[in-house]
């Protein structure tokens, strides 16, 4: 049997494995048995992944006794809205799913968080697990319980947390990925690194490029790291009214990225949290809060990797003012002010609400006109 690593997000009752390996997909039958209530689901994937694991994973489920339906959506960011989402749970109703029924998100983190807000609606919520195949989701949308849908005022705006009976990463999914959406998923597992682990930053200036290139050994190190240090935060705070929120370093700034080039694919959500990184430590150094080497230190792995810290030539047409704007819908938002992710240092991440306007749109407006 092939070997994979288990580890647990620990919430009481509600507690749940993430299984990290290859060739999961093929053995889903007998990883997700104990999970279910009943044997029957009803998988969500889109366009792109179904070719590759649809028929793998019906199989292995068939195999192990469990039922599945089955629905095919389009792929990319668009696809997170009220119209699929409604297409979702009607899809669910019309197949006459049951509260018993476990729905499954097969496919990134569009159709994980698309999934989970489904599910959690439907009969007032029904179970689902997560077989995310990006490593982006693998090593952060698919663990936590976040779900949602974007709205025209901005990125998740609305959705539920409802956490997933169990995750999947098979590293065997990522073979088939684009080397964009390769990097756009090592984005965040260099957040991990940034916000609270110096030691893995490290580790990452030295293996980041057999991460992207796809070394199994590399590749699993790098979601192991990153999904312990989730399941930590997770366990301690689930749902963000404290220390989870360091999860959104970059998010605030990169949301405002995704919203104002309308989820076209212009700018991945990856993409836009590296460049957010990249300004949140500006804005560190700006603030005296954080040494400059350590900025530079971050522009340079981005750019080394391949992850570009400035933005696509569509931003340059971005007013101040309206970013700003896009920010101000962020969900941390609260009494009127923005709370932020800063670092007084690599792997030294805090919140902080205390930023000046000044120099916080000093900072939108040198990354805009670059």
């Amino acid at each position: 049997m092939t070997e994979h690593t288990t580890l647990t997000v620990a919430l009481d009752d509600r507690s749940y494995p993430i299984h990290i390996g290859p060739g999961l997909v093929e053995r889903a039958g007998g990883l997700l048995g104990p999970a279910l209530q009943k044997p029957r689901t009803f998988i969500v994937t889109d366009e792109n992944v179904a070719p590759h694991y649809l028929k793998p994973l019906q199989s292995s489920l068939s195999s192990a006794g469990i039922q599945s339906d089955a629905l095919i959506l389009p792929p990319g960011e668009t696809t997170k809205s009220f119209t699929q989402f409604q297409a979702v749970v009607e899809a669910m109703l019309s197949a006459r799913v049951e509260r018993s029924t476990t729905a499954i998100a097969l496919g990134g983190g569009v159709i994980g968080d698309l999934t989970g807000f489904s599910a959690a609606a439907t009969l007032r919520g029904i179970d689902f697990v997560q077989i995310p195949t990006t490593l982006l989701a693998q090593v952060d949308s698919s663990v936590g319980g976040k779900t949602g849908i974007n709205t025209a005022q901005g990125k998740n705006l609305a959705g539920s947390f409802h956490q997933p009976k169990a995750v999947l990463a098979d590293i065997n999914t990522l073979n088939t990925l684009p080397e964009r959406e390769r990097l756009a998923g090592y984005a965040e597992v260099c957040k991990y690194g940034l916000l609270g682990d110096e030691v893995f930053w490290d580790w990452l200036e030295q293996n980041g490029k057999k991460v992207v290139d796809g070394d199994a050994e590399a590749v699993t190190q790098a979601i192991e790291v990153s999904c312990r240090a989730k399941a930590r935060v997770v366990a301690d705070d689930e749902r963000e009214n404290g220390v989870r929120a360091l999860l959104n370093l970059g998010h605030t700034f990169g949301h405002a990225f995704e919203a104002e080039l309308g989820y076209s694919g212009a700018i991945l959500h990856g993409e836009a949290v590296a460049i957010g990184m990249t300004m949140a430590f500006d804005l560190s150094v700006r603030l005296g809060l954080c040494p400059a080497d350590d900025a530079n230190r971050v522009r340079q792995h981005f750019n080394t990797i391949g992850l570009s810290t400035t933005p696509p030539g569509q931003a340059g047409r971005i007013a101040t003012d309206v970013f700003l704007d896009h920010m101000m819908q962020d969900k941390k938002v609260a009494d009127g002010n923005i709370t932020f992710v800063l670092a007084r240092g690599i792997g030294k991440a805090f919140l902080t609400q205390d930023v000046p306007r000044d120099d916080l749109t000093a900072i939108v407006d040198a990354t805009l006109s670059v």
